[in-house]
């Protein structure tokens, strides 16, 4: 139960709840939700296993852009690097601007992780 029922602050996550809402955790709940025929209109995923574009490499940053080779050749598994350092040691080579989007597309490809304090750790 997401509160008491008397208290006026649960009231809203109540009502939802009595109204029929259901619980959101995975995409895969709100796929289980979509009509029959909106699920057969969408293109099937396509898997990385499946397409022929990617292929195994003894060096996985040989397909990066080179601001993300960049920053992932300063980045640590095993310590954390503040996002103001990551500026101030690539000021000169790219923007401030470039060097965030290209911390968030490696972030997005799982190859940094961002650590609590704007901190960023190579991941293995």
């Amino acid at each position: 139960m997401p509160g008491n029922v008397t208290n006026k602050n649960s009231w809203g996550p109540n009502t939802l709840i009595k109204q029929g809402a259901k619980l959101v955790a995975t995409w895969e709940d709100v796929w289980e939700e979509l009509p029959t025929e909106v699920r057969l209109a969408l293109p099937p995923a396509s898997s990385p296993e499946s397409s022929g574009e990617s292929s195994a490499s003894l060096f996985p940053d040989e397909g990066l852009p080179p601001h993300e080779r960049k920053i992932l050749s300063l980045l640590k598994a095993d310590e954390s690097t503040h996002t103001d350092e990551i500026v101030e040691k690539l000021e000169t080579e790219m923007s401030s601007s470039e060097i965030f989007a290209a911390l968030f597309e490696l972030e997005l490809t799982g190859k940094v992780r961002q650590m609590p304090g704007k901190n960023f750790v190579k991941s293995f």
